[in-house]
């Protein structure tokens, strides 16, 4: 079928986004992006403070990310801006040689990640296992609650009833209507009782001081010598690969939300023109958020780019325009808003005792595995790595059990069939040798092989070592049933995987 567009195609033009089109999708775009914004300004101040930069440097990546990514992404409504696990990267970079070459390493690990992108680096994908995208989740949410403890530590009394008063209107607001999101709701109102009252709790303005202006653009402040590229490079690459991971992992997750379908080969290069926007303006750099991105698309509804655009821009009004007023927000309020993320981020469904009497039980070490990995650590990459890792020994395990050798012999004594079923690779070709009666089989035997497949060089080498075995005891050999990939396989490497 041909995939060139019809001639009233031609005339109707590009397909209009809907929130032109529809009101009530314009306003759930509007009040998500406006949700985040609010949510991002201390989240912001606090990555550059691990990052170890002015506030204004993670705010204004905030801003680029967002607006950038909105633009150029593969997943509309997630959510990318300065993140803590690229703020973790970068930070001793800033500490041992200046934020010039910050800058240098945010724009260097913007153009590793368009490279990566356009050699396909987000089919890797394919490879992460159910049980590690779930763990995934489940860290998630516990890192997301996690970051809301020491806000709840050590503070004015007043933040206790104030944080369940939030949850409480979070909870029970959406019976009521569902026209404004019961987050922002929550906000609002909270401010108003603690201005209005005179109530002394900690605040967004005591995190750090808002931006006045707009970031202006400019080349990093470094020398531009082999030996800086040398020094920036390490870095850049292990925040490329860290972006990059947990943007294709949260797209993923969008993805299942929403039941739509997104180019991760587009996320990955948009994630890095992004970040070559945020290093000219002078930003920390980022990738996708999952707690600002759970607001915007499971607690506030979005589904467009607008939401991701106006989080952004919404960021800098605030912060430019309306800084004394976003100052005076409860921090209180805001961990509310995030505590209700972390609540409906995890997968109760995936501890339930029914569940996880019903799940194989490697799945579950799976999924743990990489849970404890992603909070010990606090890095997903690293979390989602070992994982898969986990997932494939478990899987190796499992189908290595499924090789089976079956002997049966004929009734004048002289050939024994064996019938190899299963799947042959490293893992389970390993246990194969062994399986033969070598001493006492009669003179011809044959090794069934039909309802088998050699999946690598182990499993010929195991081959091999059966037939030599036979030999040495003046036996014959014959292999029989190879499909056609076994049989090539079997054909170039038989022979040639020991020397002599």
């Amino acid at each position: 079928m041909s995939s060139a567009l019809s001639p009233s195609a031609w005339l109707r033009g590009p397909r209009r986004p809907s929130w032109l089109s529809d009101p009530k999708v314009l306003r759930t775009e509007v009040l998500g992006g406006l949700v985040v914004a609010l949510a991002l300004i201390p989240e912001a101040i606090s990555f550059s403070v691990i990052a170890g930069v002015d506030p204004a440097v993670g705010l204004f990546a905030s801003f680029t990310m967002a607006v950038t990514i909105a633009l150029v992404g593969g997943r509309p409504a997630m959510i990318s801006a300065a993140t803590g696990a690229v703020a973790l990267v970068i930070a001793p970079l800033n500490r041992e040689h200046g934020f010039g070459y910050l800058v240098a390493a945010v724009i260097l690990a913007g153009v590793f990640q368009i490279v990566l992108g356009a050699l396909g680096v987000a089919k890797l994908m394919r490879f992460v296992p159910r049980s590690v995208m779930v763990g995934f989740v489940n860290s998630l949410a516990i890192l997301i609650f996690m970051a809301q403890v020491p806000e709840m530590t050590d503070v004015p009394w007043p933040v206790y009833p104030l944080i369940a008063a939030g949850l409480s209107m979070m909870v029970f607001f959406p019976k009521l209507t569902t026209v404004v999101p019961a987050p922002l709701v929550s906000i609002v109102i909270l401010t108003v009782i603690t201005v209005a009252a005179g109530i002394a709790v900690p605040t967004v303005g005591d995190k750090g001081d808002l931006p006045s202006s707009l970031p202006v653009p400019g080349l990093p402040d470094v020398p531009f010598t082999l030996d800086t590229l040398t020094t920036v490079a390490p870095y850049a690459f292990a925040m490329a690969l860290v972006g990059l991971m947990e943007s294709l992992m949260t797209a993923k997750l969008v993805d299942d939300i929403t039941d739509t379908r997104s180019s991760k080969t587009r996320e990955s290069v948009g994630q890095g023109v992004a970040n070559i926007v945020t290093g000219f303006f002078g930003g920390m750099g980022g990738c996708a958020m999952i707690g600002q991105t759970m607001i915007n698309v499971r607690v506030s509804g979005a589904r467009t780019r607008l939401s991701t655009f106006l989080a952004g821009a919404f960021l800098m009004v605030l912060c430019i325009v309306f800084g004394p007023v976003v100052s005076d927000i409860p921090m209180a309020a805001l961990v509310a808003v995030m505590v209700m993320v972390s609540v409906a981020t995890f997968d109760w469904h995936s501890i339930a005792p029914r569940t996880l009497r019903r799940m194989p039980v490697g799945e579950t070490v799976v999924m743990l595995v990489t849970v404890v990995c992603v909070v010990a650590t606090h890095n997903l990459a690293i979390g989602v790595v070992v994982g898969s890792i986990a997932a494939m020994v478990v899987f190796a395990r499992r189908v290595a059990r499924l090789a089976e050798v079956t002997a049966v012999t004929d009734p004048d004594g002289r050939t024994v069939v064996y019938q190899v079923t299963g799947e042959l690779f490293f893992a389970s070709s390993n246990e194969l040798v062994g399986q033969f009666s070598y001493a006492t089989d009669p003179d011809r035997v044959v090794i069934d092989l039909s309802a088998a497949h050699i999946w690598d060089a182990s499993s010929v080498a195991a081959l091999d070592a059966v037939e030599t075995k036979y030999a040495q005891r003046g036996k014959t050999v014959e292999i029989v049933g190879l499909n056609e990939p076994s049989a090539r396989m079997h054909k170039t490497l038989s022979g040639e995987l020991t020397g002599g």
